[in-house]
Order: C-alpha cells, then structure tokens, then sequence
C-alpha cells in the first residue's frame, strides 16, 4: 500500500531536494520528517500546504492524497469499508 510518507518521499528525490530542506520548510527536525516518510510517523493537515507548497504539489492533489492514505492506514482492512464510504459521502 502506497502510504502518505512514500508519496512525499518519491515527490522530493523526483525533484532533487535534500531531507533538510524540506524540514526546514516544515519547521520541523530532519529525523521527523525521515519518520514520516518512512510511515513511522503521521503527516499532519496542518503540514499539507507547506508539503504542497515545498513540493510544488498541488493542494488539492496533496489532500486526496493525504486522505487516501489515511482512510486506508486505519480502515483499509473493514470489511465494510466500501459501504461506509458510500454512507459518509451521502451526509457530506
């Protein structure tokens, strides 16, 4: 499974960028965001317009992906997990 972590990883080295940099850009250490591209540790929605903006993703681009990425990390292995997408989208 492609998780959040991997897709920020793969778009940073695709754009030549150093670990340190992007870090910085997110005020963050370098070991956390190794963490996080590791899926060793979760990306915040707060981080996502920096991601975006340090990696020259779109917004709406980094939060599909984001939410993806969250929806199936924590429910990916529900039985019912189509099911209660469908439901959740007809309240929204």
């Amino acid at each position: 499974m492609n998780l959040f972590g991997e897709y920020i990883r793969n778009r940073r080295e695709q754009l030549g960028l150093p670990l340190r940099k992007v870090a910085a850009e997110l005020d963050i250490d370098t070991s956390i965001l190794s963490k996080i591209e590791r899926n060793e540790r979760v990306a915040t929605k707060e981080m996502l317009p920096v991601f975006s903006k340090a990696l020259d993703i779109p917004i709406k681009e980094i939060q599909i992906e984001f939410i993806r990425s969250s929806v199936l990390s924590e429910l990916g292995d529900l039985e019912f997990l189509t099911d209660g997408l469908k439901n959740v989208l007809k309240k929204i």
